[in-house]
């Protein structure tokens, strides 16, 4: 049985109750979850987020209310009385254009030619419902500029990452080879990722569910 060095206590993590459950299917986000030693359920929202992000526009809604209206609704799919259950989502903005993720390999080439040599904003919001309502949302927006890159080097990097892009609003993993695209990152990397964390921990702090 593996023991933990003389005198190190293992990390505070979230007791079986109440449950804490992502909704939301993106790896990235459950990868930050349980670095931060939360133990989660997942249970990925059906939702048509490119709906709700035309009506957003149509309405004339900012990037960040958009954000927290998705992150809410997509909670709100998880019929869990008894659990806290996260929403999240992200908004990529860029000279005033909002990025949906890439549907091909081809769009997502196209995507990064847009984003290259600029600066653009992640509006990346979370709400956590209990009992069908909001105990707690907050949004992040980092600000990250890409590098002026060439075109071919954006064919080796779609070639190279494949599929995996077609889950990135921004058509790059910072986790991954994309942090190669960037020459200024702005912000909390979890942000970046999906997840404000930090934020979200001292919510749970404040809840009594890990230790202060």
């Amino acid at each position: 049985m593996n023991s933990l060095p003389v005198g190190q206590s293992p990390p505070p993590s979230l007791p079986a109750t109440p449950r804490l459950i992502l909704a939301s299917g993106s790896s990235a986000r459950l990868a930050v979850l349980e670095a931060a030693g939360l133990r989660v359920l997942v249970q990925p929202a059906s939702l048509d987020e490119d709906a709700v992000k035309r009506a957003a526009q149509a309405a004339g809604w900012s990037p960040d209310a958009a954000a927290l209206s998705l992150a809410e609704l997509k909670a709100a799919t998880v019929p869990d009385p008894d659990a806290l259950v996260i929403g999240a989502d992200q908004i990529l903005t860029c000279d005033g254009h909002w990025f949906d993720k890439p549907a091909d390999l081809d769009q997502a080439a196209t995507h990064l030619r847009r984003l290259r040599g600029r600066e653009h904003c992640l509006h990346t919001a979370a709400v956590v419902l209990r009992h069908g309502r909001v105990a707690w949302q907050h949004v992040s927006t980092p600000r990250l500029r890409m590098r002026a890159l060439s075109d071919r080097f954006i064919d080796a990097h779609v070639a190279a990452e494949g599929r995996a892009l077609l889950s990135c609003v921004g058509a790059y993993r910072l986790e991954g080879l994309g942090i190669q695209l960037f020459e200024a990152v702005e912000g909390e990397h979890a942000a970046i990722l999906g997840l404000p964390i930090l934020p979200l921990l001292a919510f749970l702090r404040r809840q009594g569910l890990l230790q202060e």
